[in-house]
């Protein structure tokens, strides 16, 4: 038995990995999700099956050299994306909206961006003097499936594929 928390409800279990049989495994995710695409055409209920990506990499792709030019850039660019914000919600709620508020508060958000930007790099020049884009990618996908409807599963997407209409489970024809 666990201890209530302080709110009265119990913590959320920790998350696991899909049980069940393996209706396919593929090279990318593009390929699992036409599969998941195709059952659910074919009006197969999918709720419950998932994508289960295996043997996990990190892949950083280096973009170019960074530069205070490129870190006054990009720190411009993320500034005045927040600015833009702001001047937003500051231009819906006031009384008397005006739209240069929202083409300053940008401004100013670009401008502490920038600053912020270059003093980052700064500190952090020798450690890191390139840019790069960060990816986790899985070496195979696999479909999981409940045990009860793999079967059902095959058939609608042997169905599908052929163009006909896939088989009724028992539960819809007992509808019927």
């Amino acid at each position: 038995m666990s201890n209530p928390s302080l709110f009265g409800r119990r913590a959320a279990a920790p998350p696991t990995v899909p049980q069940g049989d393996v209706l396919g495994e593929y090279a990318t995710y593009p390929e699992a999700q036409k599969i998941v695409d195709r059952l659910a055409k074919a009006d197969f209920a999918i709720t419950g099956m998932a994508i289960v990506g295996s043997d996990l990499k990190t892949v950083e792709r280096i973009t170019g050299r960074m530069t205070y030019g490129r870190a006054a850039l990009a720190g411009a660019a993320s500034g005045s994306w927040v600015g833009l914000f702001f001047g937003l919600v500051l231009f819906l709620f006031s009384p008397e909206p005006n739209f240069s508020l929202v083409l300053a508060a940008a401004l100013i958000g670009a401008g502490f961006g920038m600053m912020l930007g270059i003093v980052s790099y700064a500190v952090n020049r020798r450690r890191r003097d390139f840019s790069s884009t960060h990816q986790v990618l899985a070496g195979s996908y696999q479909i999981i499936i409940d045990p009860s409807q793999t079967a059902r599963a095959r058939l609608a997407l042997a169905a599908a594929s052929a163009g006909a209409e896939p088989p009724a489970s028992a539960d819809e024809r007992d509808q019927t």
